[in-house]
C-alpha cells in the first residue's frame, strides 16, 4: 500500500509538471517551507523544494509562464521551448520523491515519469494550438487559468489521497492515449495552415483553374466507386475537417463527375488502401466561410435539419472554393425539379 501511494505522489507529480512544471515545484516547496504539510518520513526526499533558491526560481519562471502562456503563439513558443524541460523536470520530481533506490529503478521510473509528463505537456501544447487558430484571446485566457486550477487541484488531491490522484492520473493518461490519433491530426492540420498561411498572402491563388484530373494516389478508390463508369468533373486536394464516416481531419481530395449532380465523392487514404466516402447533396445547401487560418467549403441541410460536412482548403485559395460553390449550387439548381404550377381557383 505504501508503494503505491509512492507512486501516486510520483505520478502525480510527473503529470501536473507536463501542465506546468515551475507551478507544480513552486507551490509543492512553498507548502513545505511555511508547513501547511507536513512530509511523511517516506517523502522527505522532496524537502528539498523548499530551499529559499528553488522557491525563487521557480517563482520567477512560473510568473514568467503565467503571462507568456495567456498570449496567443507566444503560448506555443514558451510550450515548444518546454517540450524537453517538462518531461525531464517531471521524470526528476518522481526520482526524488522514491528517494534511494537502485540506479535501474531510477532508470525506470525516469522513463515511466518523463513519458507521463510527456503525454500530459503534449496534449496542452496540441489544444493551445488549436485554440489559437481562433484570433480572440480570450479561449488562450480561460485554458491558462484552468490549467493552474488543475494543477492546484491535483497537488491538494494527492496530498490528502495518493491513491485516488494515483487511478485519476492513469485514467487521465488512458483518455489522452485513446485520443491522441485525433489529437495528432488536428495539431498537423492546424501547423499546415500555418505553414500555408505565413508563405502565402491571403488573397493569392495560385491557380484559378479547378483539376481536372485525379491523381494515381487515389485513382484505385474512384475506379471501386465508379460502378456507373462516371467521369471525373474536378478532383481538389482538401481535408475533411467534418464528415460523417471519415475520421475527424482526414486529408484526401473531394471529387464532382460530369454525371451526377447530387453527388461528391471524398477520398483519402487509410493505410495502404485509398476509399471513398460519398456526400449525397440532396436538400444540401453549399457555401464557403472563410475563417483565419482557412477557407471552409460548408455543406448542410436546410434549416440545419441535417449535420454539416466541413472542408479546410488553404487561405489563399478563395476563388477556388467560390467556384467550387458557384458549380454545386449552379449543378443542383439546374437538376432541381421545376416547382408546380399552383391549382386554378375555381369560380
Amino acid at each position: 500500500m505504501d508503494q503505491l501511494k509512492l507512486l501516486g505522489v510520483a505520478l502525480g507529480l510527473a503529470c501536473l509538471a507536463g501542465l506546468n512544471l515551475y507551478l507544480t515545484v513552486f507551490v509543492t516547496g512553498l507548502a513545505i517551507q511555511q508547513h501547511w504539510i507536513v512530509l511523511g518520513p517516506a517523502y522527505e526526499s522532496l524537502a528539498i523544494l523548499s530551499n529559499p533558491v528553488i522557491l525563487w526560481i521557480s517563482g520567477t519562471l512560473y510568473v514568467l509562464e503565467f503571462f507568456a502562456d495567456k498570449i496567443p503563439w507566444v503560448d506555443s513558443a514558451w510550450d515548444t521551448v518546454h517540450t524537453i524541460i517538462r518531461p525531464i523536470g517531471g521524470a526528476l520530481l518522481a526520482i526524488r520523491v522514491l528517494g534511494q533506490t537502485t540506479p535501474a529503478f531510477d532508470l525506470a521510473v525516469a522513463l515511466a515519469a518523463g513519458g507521463a509528463s510527456l503525454v500530459t505537456h503534449s496534449a496542452k501544447a496540441s489544444t493551445r494550438l488549436v485554440a489559437n487558430a481562433s484570433p480572440e484571446p480570450f479561449s488562450n485566457i480561460g485554458l491558462s487559468l484552468l490549467e493552474d486550477v488543475t494543477v492546484l487541484g491535483g497537488l491538494a488531491l494527492i496530498h490528502y489521497n495518493p491513491l485516488w490522484a494515483l487511478g485519476i492520473f492513469v485514467l487521465l493518461l488512458s483518455i489522452i492515449l485513446y485520443f491522441a490519433p485525433k489529437i495528432f491530426r488536428a495539431v498537423r492540420v492546424k501547423l499546415w495552415l500555418i505553414w500555408k498561411k505565413l508563405n502565402g498572402p491571403a488573397g493569392r491563388d495560385a491557380s484559378s483553374i479547378i483539376p481536372t484530373t485525379l491523381s494515381s494516389r487515389y485513382a484505385s478508390a474512384f475506379a471501386r466507386e465508379n460502378l456507373l463508369g462516371e467521369t471525373v468533373a474536378w478532383a481538389v486536394p482538401c481535408i475533411a475537417s467534418r464528415l460523417r464516416g471519415v475520421p475527424a481531419n482526414s486529408s484526401g481530395v473531394l471529387v464532382a463527375t460530369n454525371e451526377d449532380a447530387a453527388k461528391l465523392l471524398f477520398i483519402a487514404r487509410h493505410g495502404w488502401r485509398a476509399r471513398a466516402q460519398t456526400i449525397n447533396l440532396d436538400g444540401c445547401s453549399v457555401g464557403r466561410a472563410p475563417k483565419f487560418l482557412s477557407e471552409n467549403l460548408v455543406i448542410g441541410g436546410e434549416n440545419g435539419r441535417r449535420a454539416n460536412s466541413l472542408f479546410l482548403f488553404e487561405r489563399g485559395r478563395g476563388e477556388r472554393v467560390q467556384q467550387i460553390v458557384d458549380f454545386v449550387n449552379g449543378r443542383l439548381a439546374t437538376a432541381a425539379p421545376p416547382s408546380p404550377a399552383p391549382a386554378a381557383s375555381i369560380a
